[in-house]
């Protein structure tokens, strides 16, 4: 069997002021607060990706915005851009920590948004946790969850009986009534997670901590105001499709990338609220949107892939993804994921289909990972899209 080529694992994710060098140049993360964009940062952000960067803009699956394409020497200027819209914080070390989604269902008074502030100003604070880059925490305080398959450590949920505060992989919580409450009991279990040994050379994830002991011994391991609330609230596992909401018109992009000035087109519409599925909610928008580039159709065929940059976009990649996707998109009856390498950036959980690329061409796995178990190797874009073998393994 190939051994792929191991993947060099970061262990932290980009930001504005500690941006990661790429394969187009340095891929600048920026996160909004509580998750959203006004339209006038919205324009503010068309504008310097196109002066500073090349005008390519992703959306994480952390509900960030990525700029590309960016120089050291036009770094300096973007971050001066940006925080004139107010979008830079005060140092690295607090964008690092503001790990904050929040369900773009929220509505006007429901607490999302004052726990969103809370939270950010405490994982800010001179005395916050100093936690692995990619802990973050989720705010959804919707009866129906719709974001339980992010990838999140600690989240903040609507239950029968007030709010929840629980670790991920955890069914129990600490009930909590106020924002700061909620802030205060998200930094405790925090502080709890490093001190039962969660944190090795500087990584670690909730849902790996103890995960091979039952979820009794688990529980009793506990904190016991965590232990108060039971049931973890009920969630979707498939993403929302493009449409209509209460709060606005829901869009996609193919693999979650736009061009600045559709951005800025967005932008004019309203408010935008970003998400953990790559797309945008437009605020309080009731008609569908005509722009080019924008996916309205719940059932467009390219919502069925997800692709990473690829190469030569990305400097691990083994191959060039995403025209092999929009070969593949109208084929396709179940949802693929295609990966440059073992890492699996875009879609770090298990799908149907995966396809990762290794140096000998790509590897076909059925029900996991980008880093899984092959059921056929060394496949080239012409042995996919020119046969069924997608469709030959149930």
């Amino acid at each position: 069997m190939t051994t792929p080529q191991t993947p060099i694992i970061q262990g932290w994710c980009p930001g504005a002021l500690r941006p990661m060098q790429s394969g187009d140049g340095l891929v600048v993360r920026i996160r909004p607060r509580a998750g959203r964009l006004t339209s006038d940062q919205a324009r503010g952000i068309a504008s310097l990706s196109a002066q500073h960067g090349n005008g390519l803009i992703d959306l994480s699956n952390r509900a960030n915005l990525q700029l590309r394409g960016v120089t050291e020497a036009s770094h300096p200027a973007l971050i001066d851009g940006l925080r004139a819209v107010d979008l830079i914080d005060a140092d690295a070390t607090d964008e690092a920590r503001r790990n904050i989604i929040v369900s773009p269902f929220w509505t006007e008074g429901d607490g999302s948004q004052e726990i969103a502030a809370a939270l950010a100003k405490a994982l800010t604070a001179s005395d916050a946790p100093n936690l692995p880059g990619k802990f973050g925490f989720s705010i959804d305080l919707a009866k129906f969850s719709t974001i339980q398959t992010a990838s999140v450590d600690i989240r903040i949920e609507w239950h029968p009986s007030g709010w929840l505060v629980r670790g991920e992989s955890f069914i129990t919580g600490a009930m909590i009534d106020t924002a700061k409450a909620a802030a205060d009991a998200a930094l405790e279990l925090a502080r709890w997670f490093m001190d039962s040994g969660g944190v090795e050379a500087g990584r670690g994830r909730m849902a790996r901590l103890w995960q091979n002991e039952p979820l009794n011994i688990r529980h009793d391991r506990l904190p016991l105001r965590f232990r108060e609330g039971g049931g973890a609230m009920l969630g979707n596992a498939s993403p929302p499709k493009p449409g209509t909401f209460a709060q606005g018109q829901l869009v996609g992009f193919e693999f979650g990338q736009m061009q600045a000035e559709t951005l800025a087109q967005l932008g004019d519409l309203g408010p935008l609220r970003l998400t953990p599925w790559r797309m945008l909610l437009i605020e309080s928008l009731t008609e569908t949107p005509h722009i080019p580039g924008v996916i309205t159709r719940p059932d467009d065929h390219m919502l069925r892939v997800i692709a990473c940059t690829g190469a030569p976009g990305c400097l691990q990649a083994h191959a060039a993804t995403r025209p092999l996707a929009r070969a593949l998109a109208p084929m396709l009856t179940e949802t693929l994921h295609i990966s440059g390498c073992a890492k699996g950036c875009a879609h770090p959980t298990a799908a149907p289909l995966t396809l990762t690329a290794t140096p000998s061409g790509f590897a076909l796995i059925r029900g996991g990972t980008a880093s899984g178990t092959p059921l056929r190797e060394g496949l080239s874009a012409a042995d996919l899209t020119e046969t069924n073998i997608l469709n030959e393994f149930p």
